[in-house]
């Protein structure tokens, strides 16, 4: 199907570009790919320029007027045009480039439509900003449900820090309550907020400052506000410019748990 179809909606259209994404990613795996150093250990490869550019692809012939921010290739068109897309082509880049599974492909319409897919399993997470649905192939959309029963918590432990030592996941790991209640994961892929909406985890928490409008962050952001989970700042308050650090939890009590075990030091 070909993107340029005027009758794609944006989640489509978000969906179409994930999926686009996440097929170079698959393709390229297990290959010896070109690194290219960010500084301060952090890197990308030649899969996560080329999965960029599949994604630009199809933003610009589903949506030409639209300006994109991308983690690779930076701001294409006007930075205060009415609609931007925020693009992180492949999110995971150190699992993926040692050979692990563990990654996404993240496509978000600011404040809108957004969709992660998981280029491994094949299922595309998606939203129109007020629905979330997993698309796989072969079956029809099936809603996101969000619970704790797993009782897993991933918690990413990549640096920076900046909230540190007022809160470090490290210790929120080490809490004796958090020991007593959930089991630690650590993904170290915002795959992992895709699944906090589908109810695979109970919740996700990382620091890193304002992530309100990441690249990395916006998508799993919204699917899981429109999933119904609650989502803040590690301190409790709304996300917003400015905040800190991110909490995405299944339900309130699972939510309000984490934050008794943080102690609002956010």
């Amino acid at each position: 199907m070909s993107a340029s179809g005027t009758g794609w909606d944006d989640a489509a259209v978000a969906a179409a570009g994930a999926r686009a994404g996440a097929d170079v990613v698959r393709e390229m795996y297990g290959q010896r790919l070109d690194r290219f150093d960010k500084g301060a250990g952090d890197f990308a490869t030649a899969a996560d320029v080329a999965a960029e550019q599949a994604i630009l692809d199809v933003l610009r012939a589903a949506r030409p007027r639209d300006s994109v921010l991308g983690e690779e290739g930076g701001q294409r068109g006007a930075a205060d045009a009415a609609r931007q897309w925020l693009v992180d082509p492949l999110c995971g880049t150190l699992n993926y480039a040692v050979g692990t599974m563990l990654v996404a492909v993240n496509v978000a319409l600011r404040g809108g439509a957004a969709a992660v897919a998981d280029p491994f399993s094949g299922e595309v997470f998606l939203t129109d900003g007020v629905t979330a649905r997993v698309r796989r192939d072969g079956a029809d959309d099936a809603p996101l449900s969000p619970t704790s029963a797993t009782r897993l918590v991933d918690v990413n432990l990549d640096p920076p820090f900046p909230s540190a030592p007022g809160f470090r996941g490290v210790d929120l790991l080490a809490h004796p309550d958090f020991v007593a209640r959930f089991r630690p994961r650590a993904v170290s892929s915002t795959l992992a907020l895709a699944w906090v909406a589908a109810g695979k985890r109970a919740a996700y928490v990382t620091d890193g400052g304002d992530l309100s409008e990441s690249v990395h962050f916006a998508a799993g952001i919204a699917l899981c506000r429109a999933a119904g989970c609650v989502v803040t700042g590690i301190d409790g308050a709304p996300l917003r410019a400015g905040g800190r650090g991110l909490v995405a939890a299944a339900d309130g009590e699972t939510h309000g748990l984490l934050m008794g075990m943080m102690g609002g030091r956010g």
